[in-house]
């Protein structure tokens, strides 16, 4: 079961998850308690608790304490395998965490292994978490070419396996919607050009990720589309593309070969990901060229929403993809499968468009983040 499962009533899936809360009938939990393991606010909290209490799921046990009234089941112990890129990009931690927050939740266990953006790291982890026997797998690597491999593995030890942004043979997928995500990006940053460029764009660019596949490559023909159907610019208008490797640093060093030759002066960047963003402004700014440029990102990772926030920053937007809600809906589809319960071959994000004029909204607590 997962909450954006149409036939799912939320408000039935909430109390379900705070009775769980309660790992006995005779088991006493006080309200701070009950907030920590489900992670709802308090007013939600209470506001379940209440009418669970009115319904007679749930009895006061003093003044701010409780009991279930149900006889509750144990529930079956699980432990789930996540292979995570790392610690080197806040995106994926914020995924790392997510997962974390919500297998604790769920009383799962999680074993994390780290794939360091390397792939021969990759396929190693998966022996790695196999040995250490899992009942199910997340893979989140961003190499294609050794996917089968890895799937491969598990499917060989009986080892069910979602696959996070990258296609797995056989695998779950979760993650982006990535032509869509493309097409909002790509729109976004073609409608800024008109507004703000009274000159044709000169060159449009896209730092690509060719090892990642076709799959999220198609964020890059969603990025094309969405600049040529706002803008309707002359066909003859250069293309350029750039393997950035989905790095900063790899974006930047293409980027900076790409500067010596080029000398147009209106330039839109498409990038695969932020730290691919990021890298090629920086190169732009190094080149002293800065206002000849305008990036969109993909991912609305916390180093793009912090650049974002400058006032003046041609990182114009970026796709969001909720890193920190991965959690929220990773862990009740891999328990979904692990019971074998019917679920849909692919779970998509939905993406929405961040910049300056709503980062705030959607997420106001970044400066306490920062503080941190």
């Amino acid at each position: 079961m997962t909450t954006r499962d149409q036939y799912v009533i939320k408000s039935i899936v909430s109390a379900a998850r705070l009775l769980r809360a309660f790992q006995s009938q005779s088991e006493v939990l006080r309200f701070t308690e009950l907030v920590e393991r489900t992670g709802f606010s308090k007013a939600k909290a209470y506001r379940l608790l209440y009418t669970l209490e009115q319904c007679g799921f749930v009895e006061k046990s003093g003044k701010k304490s409780y009991h279930a009234t149900l006889e509750m089941q144990p529930a079956k112990s699980y432990t789930i395998g996540f292979a995570w890129p790392g610690e080197d990009y806040l995106f994926s931690q914020d995924v790392n965490e997510s997962v974390r927050l919500a297998a604790q939740r769920a009383n799962v266990k999680v074993i994390l292994a780290d794939n360091r953006y390397n792939s021969k790291v990759a396929v190693r982890n998966a022996d790695l978490l196999i040995r250490q026997g899992i009942d199910l797998a997340m893979e989140f690597q961003i190499d294609e070419q050794v996917a089968p491999m890895i799937a491969a593995k598990y499917r060989d030890a009986g080892i069910p396996l979602i696959a996070i942004e990258i296609p797995h043979p056989g695998a779950v997928f979760y993650g982006a919607n990535n032509y869509e995500a493309g097409l909002i990006g790509g729109r976004h940053i073609a409608r800024w050009a008109k507004r703000y460029w009274t000159d044709p764009v000169q060159e449009v660019v896209m730092l690509e990720l060719p090892r990642a596949g076709s799959l999220p490559g198609s964020r890059i023909a969603g990025m094309l589309t969405g600049i040529r159907e706002t803008l309707r610019y002359d066909e003859t208008a250069n293309v350029v593309h750039l393997n950035g490797d989905g790095t900063f640093s790899g974006s930047a060093d293409a980027a900076r070969k790409y500067l010596r030759h080029s000398k147009a002066e209106r330039t839109l960047l498409g990038a695969i990901n932020d730290p691919s963003a990021l890298g090629a402004l920086h190169a732009f700014k190094e080149a002293g060229r800065l206002n000849h440029c305008a990036v969109v990102g993909q991912n609305a990772s916390p180093e793009a929403r912090s650049e974002m926030r400058k006032h003046g920053s041609r990182l114009i937007g970026s796709v969001g993809y909720f890193p920190e809600r991965y959690g929220d809906d990773l862990i009740p589809l891999a328990l979904a499968i692990l019971q074998k319960k019917n679920v849909q071959p692919a779970l998509f994000i939905k993406h929405k468009m961040i910049d300056a004029s709503n980062v705030d909204h959607y997420y106001p607590n970044d400066g306490l983040r920062q503080a941190g």
